[in-house]
């Protein structure tokens, strides 16, 4: 194993650089890569340090692809708000109407139905994960565990399934709901599979030139699990829920477009013209996902369409989601009153010792002056 290399400058100022290298430094002698983007107001920068791998040669860019892991999730969150912004779905359409043919839902004992926004908001009182889910997980739960679950066992698996209390009455973080919603908005969305809808919904008004679901793409930074390479991260039947990669600087269009949901140059360079016309449905959904749903137990924070909501003490709002697969851990953030957004990605998974994602949430406060004394883990920790 190697040490990362010195952060390479990605600008001629040193913004942003001090704090690269304490993400470095969390991030452990298991990872080779490490990005860091903030932007806050119009002053922007991505930082990068290492390789793609401890033997590569090839260096880690603002275009480096990282596997996202849980924050897909925001990404899924945001393809339902713009498809009820045009007017395909509704929040509260029951998940029936939207099971692709021949699918049976799952068994409500009391109360019901389950509905779209229970899904977005882990109330559906779905499992963490699917049934059937483990038999094949247990053999791969230190690499890929999820890969030998496809659509067709996600079918059996919600046919099997039992939801004990009433939807919307108990929040229970949710994997399986958030990987099915992805399936029913591709149902919603004329059939596309959900790579594609991605793609033409979020990715390509935004200009995020980098972001798929593929599991190879180029300038791919290679997972890593106690410094071990891992093969690509798989979840093939569940791509809603953890099937996203993207890069820091697509991170960075991704979180200004939160900060400006009206489209005002919010997206950055690459949009194809988004900024000059506004982004019309998507610039709806934008708004939409930031707004608290409910307050989560046990905790001051409340959830919004999938993202964590924390009000720091001096009033403002902090938005927030963590993200981790076998081999890659991330952190986005951002807080509207101060501009400010942050994504912090590494290639090394995510360990009961690591505090990667914390150091990344503490990175951001530094930015957004939001001294909340919160931790980053949220609704999926």
């Amino acid at each position: 194993m190697t040490a990362l290399d010195a952060p390479a400058r990605a600008e001629d100022s040193a913004w942003g650089e001090r704090e690269l290298a304490d993400l470095v430094r969390s991030a452990g002698p298991g990872a080779s890569a490490v990005t860091l983007a903030v932007a806050r107001g119009d002053r922007q920068a991505v930082r990068c340090a290492g390789r793609l791998d401890h033997g590569s040669g090839e260096p880690c860019t603002p275009d480096t692809v990282f596997e996202l892991g849980s924050i897909t999730k925001t990404f899924t969150a945001l393809l339902l708000a713009e498809l009820a912004a045009r007017g395909e779905l509704a929040l509260d359409d029951p998940v029936e109407r939207h099971l692709p043919n021949g699918w049976r839902r799952a068994e409500v004992r009391h109360g019901g139905p389950v509905r779209l926004l229970h899904l977005a908001t882990h109330t559906s009182g779905l499992p963490r994960l699917p049934p059937g889910l483990m038999s094949s997980a247990v053999a791969a739960w230190g690499s890929n565990p999820y890969a030998a679950y496809d659509e067709g066992r996600l079918r059996e698996g919600l046919a099997r399934t039992t939801v004990r209390h009433r939807p919307g009455e108990r929040f229970g973080y949710s994997n399986f709901g958030v990987g099915l919603l992805g399936r029913l908005l591709t149902e919603a969305g004329r059939g596309a599979g959900y790579p594609e809808l991605l793609a033409d919904r979020v990715c390509r008004p935004l200009g995020m030139r980098a972001t798929t679901c593929s599991p190879d793409p180029p300038h791919r930074a290679i997972g890593h699990r106690h410094g071990r390479p891992l093969p690509p991260w798989l979840i093939p039947g569940l791509p809603g829920a953890g099937a996203v990669r993207s890069s820091g600087a697509d991170l960075l269009r991704f979180l200004r477009a939160h900060l400006r949901p009206e489209g005002d140059g919010a997206v950055g360079a690459g949009a194809e013209g988004a900024g000059a016309v506004g982004l019309g449905s998507l610039g709806g959904a934008l708004r939409e996902v930031q707004r608290p749903r409910l307050r989560l137990p046990r905790s001051g924070d409340q959830l919004c369409l999938v993202w964590n909501h924390r009000r720091t003490p001096d009033g403002r709002d902090v938005l927030f989601h963590s993200g981790g697969t076998r081999g890659c851990t991330s952190l986005i953030a951002f807080c509207p009153q101060t501009a400010t957004a942050v994504a912090a990605l590494c290639n090394a998974g995510p360990t009961r010792r690591d505090n990667f994602a914390q150091a990344a949430y503490d990175v951001f406060k530094r930015f957004a002056g939001a001294a909340d004394g919160g931790e980053a883990g949220g609704a999926d920790r």
